[in-house]
């Protein structure tokens, strides 16, 4: 198959070119001219140097695509809720994608994010869950996944909206949750949570990436929650890493905790699990593995 990958150099962009050329599949991946050097030189990658807003159309048309899988967002921690950036992606992804619609491609893939939906304090759903993007960030993703659904159909395209719970793993932002943790207790200072009891559906790099080839060999449509189905607070994700770490006593949970307006955020992971896909990473086996990746 041949696959249109933007943000290939990104968390989710890289772990899935891994993934999907592994699996046998043809990669045109969009890249920044300075971000360049970190794509992967091998065999099923051809990289396209060029932005959303300037695209190599000619490459792209060259190529033929018959899927487009778009990752790329402003996603930098304690940036990205509330960036400006937000509306420019909006805007570029509808341009970027109508002319990927327009060029031939027969199946468009965008993540979405688990934050556009309500908080219930119930597992989410796709089908039973309603909507509250409260955000700019969640306001912006919601805005293009409306926009794809009638582009889609007006193309004569199927379209997939992929709404990604919490990855973790190597090679995430230094600033996330794990990582920081790791490098915060190897260093052998204190951690502090104000939101311990907070739950959330964190799945390991590698599941994301099976997720979304799934997604995109099974050509499905619609919206679909990636996320394992199963919640872990984020005191015990703490934990699991004191624990390898050999330093439990360095983490400390605040009581009473600070409000999280995403105290509870667990998917019904019904629809993805349907396709044939499951994890295969547990909290443990992830951590450890993000250990040994940061010690490395």
């Amino acid at each position: 198959m041949k696959i249109l990958l933007t943000g290939a150099t990104g968390f989710i962009g890289s772990a899935f070119l891994r993934q999907a050329t592994a699996a046998g599949h043809e990669v045109a991946a969009l890249v920044r001219p300075e971000r360049l050097s970190l794509l992967p030189v091998q065999t099923g990658v051809r990289p396209l140097v060029g932005t959303l807003v300037d695209a190599p159309w000619s490459e792209i048309r060259d190529f033929a695509p018959e899927v487009c899988l778009h990752t790329a967002w402003v996603t930098t921690p304690g940036i990205y809720m509330e960036s400006p950036e937000n509306e420019l992606f909006l805007a570029w992804s509808q341009g970027f994608l109508r002319r990927v619609v327009d060029g031939g491609a027969v199946h468009l893939v965008t993540l979405g994010t688990c934050i556009e939906y309500a908080m219930t304090g119930a597992p989410l759903s796709e089908a039973g869950t309603p909507l509250a993007p409260s955000s700019p960030y969640a306001k912006a993703k919601d805005a293009l996944h409306r926009w794809q659904e009638t582009e889609a159909a007006a193309g004569g395209v199927c379209g997939a909206w992929v709404r990604v719970f919490y990855p973790y793993g190597p090679g995430e932002h230094p600033a996330k949750l794990a990582t920081s943790v790791v490098q915060r207790l190897s260093c052998g200072e204190t951690v502090t949570l104000t939101s311990g009891r907070s739950v959330k559906d964190y799945v390991f790099i590698s599941d994301v990436a099976t997720a979304l080839l799934t997604v995109v060999e099974s050509r499905a449509r619609g919206a679909i929650n990636l996320g394992t189905g199963e919640g872990v607070s984020v005191g015990a994700l703490a934990g699991e890493i004191a624990g390898q770490l050999g330093r439990p006593e360095l983490i400390r949970i605040i009581e009473p905790a600070r409000p999280d307006p995403f105290a509870n955020v667990v998917a019904d992971a019904t629809r993805l699990r349907a396709l044939g896909w499951r994890p295969r990473i547990s909290i443990a086996q992830g951590v450890r593995q993000l250990i040994g990746h940061l010690k490395a």
